[in-house]
This record gives C-alpha cells, sequence and structure tokens, in this order.
C-alpha cells in the first residue's frame, strides 16, 4: 500500500491491519513514533471533520504537520499542481493529504510526478472518501463485531457520495448485506454496477437494518439538477427516533459522515438521542484509523 487513494486498490488484509492499529491506538498501545516524517494537508474542498483529523493524527504520532493553504500557494499565480507536488517532496514532504473536486485527482497527479511522495485521498469528487469508509467500518465493528450477513441500509444522496460508493465497496469485501434507499434523483445513474437491493420506500429499507446510514444532501452538487426541495425530502426520507425505533433492528446503530443537515435527513431530537451518539463515535474512531493509515504508509515505504 504505496498510496490510499480508493477501496479497490486496497486488500482486505490491509483493511483488517489498520483496524486492528487502529483499535490499538484508541486503547493507547504501541503508538508509532514518526516525528521526522512529515505530512502536508492539501484541501480543495471545506472540510471539518476529515482535515481536523488527519491533522490531529499526525501530530498524535509524531509528524510535522502543513496545512497548505491552496487560495494563497503558487498555484494561485500559475504554477501546475506537478511542480507544487514535486517541490513540496524537495521541501521535505513524505505524504500528501489531498481533497479535491476532480474525481481521479490523485491518478492523474501519479502519471505526471518523478518523485516517490505519497498520497492519501481525502474525497476526490463524486468518486471515493476511503478512509471515511474505513473508520465507519472500524466503528461497526467496535459496534456490532462483524459486518458479514448484517444488514446495512445508506439512505439519501446516492448520485453525489463518494461516501456511499466507497462504503459499498469496502462492505462488500466483508459479506455485509447492503441496501441503499433515495428518490430516483439521488440514486446511482447504473445501479446495477453495485451488488445492492435498492428501495424507494425508506420504511421498506430501513426494516430490519442493522445498521442505518444517513448520507448528507450534497445542495451545492444540485445546482444544475432537479432537486425538488429539501421539505419533499424530508417528508418521504428523513429519519426520526420513531421510524428508527419502529423499523431497524432492536440494537441498530445510526451513522452519518457530517455534516448534518438537521431536521432534514435526521432529525434534531434524533441526533440528540442514545442513538444519534454514534456520529460522534464516528468522528473520534476517525482520528485513530488515520493515524494507522499514515503509520502504514510510511512503512510500506520502509522509513518507519
Amino acid at each position: 500500500m504505496k498510496h490510499l487513494i480508493d477501496i479497490e486498490s486496497i486488500s482486505q488484509s490491509d483493511i483488517l491491519d489498520i483496524i486492528e492499529s487502529a483499535r490499538q491506538y484508541k486503547n493507547g498501545q504501541n503508538i508509532p513514533n514518526l516525528q521526522h516524517r512529515t505530512a502536508a494537508l492539501m484541501f480543495y474542498e471545506n472540510s471539518t471533520r476529515t482535515k481536523c483529523s488527519f491533522e490531529i493524527a499526525g501530530k498524535k504520532l509524531g509528524m510535522n504537520v502543513i496545512n497548505f493553504d491552496t487560495a494563497h500557494s503558487s498555484l494561485s499565480k500559475g504554477e501546475s499542481l506537478k511542480d507544487t507536488v514535486e517541490n513540496l517532496y524537495a521541501l521535505g514532504v513524505d505524504i500528501i493529504i489531498i481533497r479535491h473536486s476532480l474525481s481521479g485527482i490523485i491518478y492523474n497527479i501519479l502519471n505526471q510526478i518523478k518523485c516517490p511522495i505519497q498520497f492519501v485521498n481525502a474525497g476526490d469528487g463524486t468518486r471515493s472518501h476511503p478512509t471515511q469508509a474505513l473508520l465507519d467500518f472500524f466503528t461497526i465493528t467496535e459496534k456490532i463485531k462483524t459486518a458479514e450477513g448484517k444488514k446495512i441500509t445508506i439512505v439519501g444522496d446516492i448520485t453525489h457520495s463518494r461516501v456511499a460508493k466507497s462504503n459499498i465497496k469496502l462492505l462488500s469485501k466483508f459479506g455485509a448485506d447492503i441496501h441503499v434507499c433515495a428518490p430516483s434523483y439521488m440514486n446511482f445513474k447504473n445501479p446495477d454496477i453495485y451488488n445492492i437491493t435498492y428501495h424507494q420506500d425508506l420504511k421498506s429499507a430501513i426494516k430490519d437494518a442493522d445498521v442505518v446510514m444517513a448520507l448528507r444532501i450534497q445542495n451545492e452538487r444540485h445546482e444544475k439538477e432537479g432537486y425538488p426541495d429539501s421539505a419533499e425530502y424530508k417528508r418521504l426520507y428523513g429519519i426520526n427516533s420513531e421510524l428508527f425505533s419502529k423499523y431497524a433492528a432492536k440494537n441498530a446503530i445510526l451513522m452519518h459522515p457530517g455534516p448534518v443537515n438537521t431536521d432534514i435527513e435526521l432529525t434534531a431530537e434524533l441526533l440528540e438521542s442514545k442513538a444519534g451518539e454514534t456520529i460522534l463515535e464516528q468522528a473520534h474512531n476517525g482520528v485513530f484509523v488515520r493515524m494507522a493509515i499514515l503509520n502504514n504508509l510510511i512503512n510500506q515505504k520502509g522509513e518507519g
């Protein structure tokens, strides 16, 4: 694992190694010291959880962490991303953690650069968000031990969700029974390429589900597309405490990658309930999973 670009490119054993390391770090065990390594956060899209999580993860490992200011860098003077990356490597950066609106951005960069800098995908367009899927998997295994044979339902803006795509690909590797629920204008354009069960009715989708994962409506990506309105979405697909307790499995867990559009995807009272606590646990777990990812990459390079 020289880079973490997407779920497809990593093996089951790599995933399990990351999860086990994250579990140890969460318990305060075997935390490595990477004080001579440097990570650069290169975020072209806004972020709170992912960016802060990676910064905290790097610092817990003793790494130097640079917040690369994309708006005020030499990129604004016309420097290419290729030249920027190669210069960061020359300055001593080992790993770039990048978020970008362009799907496949890391593959594009790797085809151009001539230095062995490593990359972590912190979300590229609507394609992939592997670290979110890994922290979600860690949270699921903490709560219900295994994903194998469990009904996991993903509800919401499937079309634009890199989180949904990465979770489906990861959970499929571990035998989950995956269901998705979305209105037609938010569903996959080619749903047959995924081994999933598709629902338009929310109640049938979450019935007996072991995990219910709501997604954010990505309003910024709906500008040129037909999206009726938030009130209509809330009426048909918004999840409240009554629906969750009545239809989901008895010990079901509620998840959301954040940020939540409160009282649209999930009601405020559900978020404030015991079930809503798992969403903050996801964010907490993300630090340890990202620590494991950074250490794994450094060690694969042979410099850990």
